[in-house]
Parts: C-alpha cells; sequence; structure tokens
C-alpha cells in the first residue's frame, strides 16, 4: 500500500511517509480522518497558544503591558530575527529581569541572515534567540506577577505548569489526569494527548463560544487575534505558519510543532486540524497540511504564490536544481459517526 506523502526522485519514487489526520469541529465533532485520529501525540509547539492562556488569566500579560505582537511571540516558535530578538528583550526590560533568567537553552537563529549577521559580529548565541524564548518569558512573567518562584518556572510542580496543565486539559477536553508529560526541547513540561483532541483545541482556538468560562473565551480570541494580526511574530521570513496566516488573512491560525505537527484552526468555520507524520519527517508535514485545506475546500492554496513550495514542495540538490518533488496522495476520510 503506497503511503500518502510521496519523495520523487525526477520521476521515481525513491521514499515515503505516513500520516495520521483529525479533522474536528468546535462541539467535538470528529469529521474527517486518516490514519488514527486517536494517536496519542506529543503536539509540541502546536500547543503554545494553549500555554499562553495563562499569561492572560493570571492578569500578568495586561500588568506588564504586553501587546498583541508580544501576546504572539508567547506563542512563537520563531526564527531569531532582529524584530523577534527586540520583542524579547522589551518585554525582559519590563520584567525587571535579564536574558540569563530565560532557561530555554539557546540555538543558532532559524532565519539565515541573522545568523550570518551574528557570526559577522561575532557575537554569542544567547538564550532570546531559542525559539521558544517568547513562550519561557510569558512564563516568567506570570511567575513574576503571582510572587512565584521564578528559579524552578521550569518545573512540573511549579503553579504556573499546573495552570498550563489546566489551560490544556480544559480548551482540548481531555482529563489533566490522562495527560502524559514529557520533557520539551526547551525544558519544560510537554504534554501527550489524541491527536484529535489536539484538533478540537484548535476549532475552539478557531472558535472559542463552545468554551464554557466568559472569560476563557475572551481570552483565547485574543490569543487567536494576535496571532493572525501579528503572523511574522509566530515564525518569521519563509515559515511556514507565518506565511498561511499571512495568505489567508484572518481566515486561519496556524502553529507548527516539533517531530512533524501542525495544527491549523479555520475560524469562519470553527474547525480544528490536527496532524502527525508517523516518522517524525518535517519535510512532509507542509506537504500533507495544504493537501487538507484542498480536500476542506480551501482550493485557492494552489493560487497563493507565496504557498506553491509548499504544496509542491520542491526536492534540490546541491546546486539547488529541483530534482525532485514531495507529493500528497490521499483522501480524508468522513467520520461514521458525527459524535466523538
Amino acid at each position: 500500500m503506497m503511503k500518502p506523502i510521496q519523495v520523487y526522485r525526477g520521476q521515481y519514487l525513491e521514499s515515503s511517509h505516513s500520516i495520521h489526520v483529525a479533522v474536528v469541529d468546535k462541539d467535538g465533532r470528529l469529521l474527517y480522518f486518516y490514519g488514527d485520529p486517536e494517536r496519542m501525540t506529543f503536539p509540541r509547539s502546536s500547543l503554545k497558544p494553549f500555554q499562553a492562556i495563562p499569561l492572560i488569566e493570571t492578569g500578568a500579560a495586561d500588568s506588564f503591558s504586553y501587546d498583541n505582537a508580544e501576546i504572539a511571540i508567547a506563542c512563537a516558535s520563531h526564527a531569531g530575527e532582529l524584530f523577534h530578538q527586540e520583542t524579547i528583550l522589551r518585554i525582559l526590560e519590563r520584567l525587571g529581569i535579564q536574558e540569563d533568567n530565560l532557561q530555554c537553552g539557546t540555538h543558532t537563529p532559524w532565519n539565515l541572515e541573522s545568523y550570518k549577521e551574528l557570526l559577522r559580529k561575532g557575537k554569542d548565541v544567547t538564550p532570546v534567540f531559542s525559539n521558544c524564548s517568547g513562550k519561557h518569558a510569558g512564563m516568567l512573567a506570570a511567575a513574576i506577577h503571582m510572587k512565584e518562584d521564578i528559579a524552578t518556572y521550569r518545573e512540573v510542580e511549579h503553579p504556573h505548569q499546573q495552570r498550563i496543565l489546566e489551560a490544556i486539559a480544559t480548551i482540548c477536553d481531555f482529563p489533566k489526569e490522562k495527560i502524559k508529560l514529557s520533557v520539551d526541547g526547551c525544558g519544560v513540561p510537554v504534554h501527550q494527548l489524541p491527536l484529535y483532541n489536539a484538533a478540537l483545541g484548535y476549532a475552539r482556538l478557531a472558535n472559542p463560544d463552545s468554551i464554557k468560562s466568559v472569560n476563557r473565551i475572551d481570552i483565547v480570541k485574543r490569543i487567536r487575534d494576535s496571532m493572525v494580526e501579528f503572523p511574522e511574530m509566530v515564525g518569521g521570513t519563509n515559515r511556514f505558519d507565518t506565511d498561511l496566516m499571512k495568505a489567508y488573512k484572518g481566515r486561519i491560525v496556524s502553529k507548527a510543532g516539533a517531530e512533524a505537527v501542525q495544527c491549523m484552526g479555520l475560524i469562519q468555520e470553527g474547525i480544528g486540524i490536527a496532524i502527525k507524520v508517523e516518522d517524525g519527517g518535517t519535510r512532509a508535514v507542509n506537504v500533507a497540511a495544504m493537501e487538507v485545506l484542498n480536500q476542506l475546500g480551501y482550493k485557492e492554496v494552489n493560487l497563493f504564490t507565496n504557498l506553491d513550495r509548499y504544496v509542491h514542495a520542491p526536492v534540490l540538490n546541491a546546486r539547488k536544481e529541483k530534482i525532485g518533488e514531495i507529493r500528497a496522495n490521499f483522501h480524508l476520510e468522513e467520520a461514521l459517526s458525527t459524535e466523538k
């Protein structure tokens, strides 16, 4: 049986990837699926919008005068561009803390020009360059506002990590005692839950009206609207989430996760989508995401020139010549029942 994402060298199949997809509406109905929609999954950074809920709910965001761009970067896996760096540093200054207080570790910036600039200036790579520095700054903001220990803000027992666990469990409608916890790449707790529940969370991010708490409805709308208003903060130049949200201008909210996870919310429809590439192959996930959107009626994916490289992902050689293509070859299955 052919796998759904296929990698061609010339006209010949070379490799392939298996995927799992769940498409869910805001009321919890599984609409479409591919593979196993109940696959236990670490959505990784796709959950960052939900990890930002307590930043606002505690009052920390307002106390420290977060604007919408700063809310967006709290949800980001940013590329370490200059405007990302400056935004994080502004937040830290208002918090009255230093980069050293960020416990996210660091890595070279994903943006090539930012990396070249570092090399030209002979600068060290510091925690602000971590794609997760916005999330960590938000965690510190909440801990400071709540007068909690900031040295242990990463620990699962810390009150803020418990607030995050509750927020994820509630918006994704999955009991918190059933959420499996491990450690993310940036050192904070990471949450495992069924793919279906991640999709449900994104349906509610797209349209929060089915959330029981009126206060939380407003918070989730603020997060969604911030991401859509400032998509460049969520990713950066030539990043999938940024390009997709820019192209659809308020119709889609999108956030990738490590190990080939992609979650999207269709705002007008109140539909959430969660995708996991079984082997963690990141080259397959954007192609899968674009095909899911196409099958859900977003035919314009083939018209946006800035999205073409995700629809028809090229395989390049060392000379930057296109010598193949990554293609989607699958059809979503309609759920037999409209009830979960």
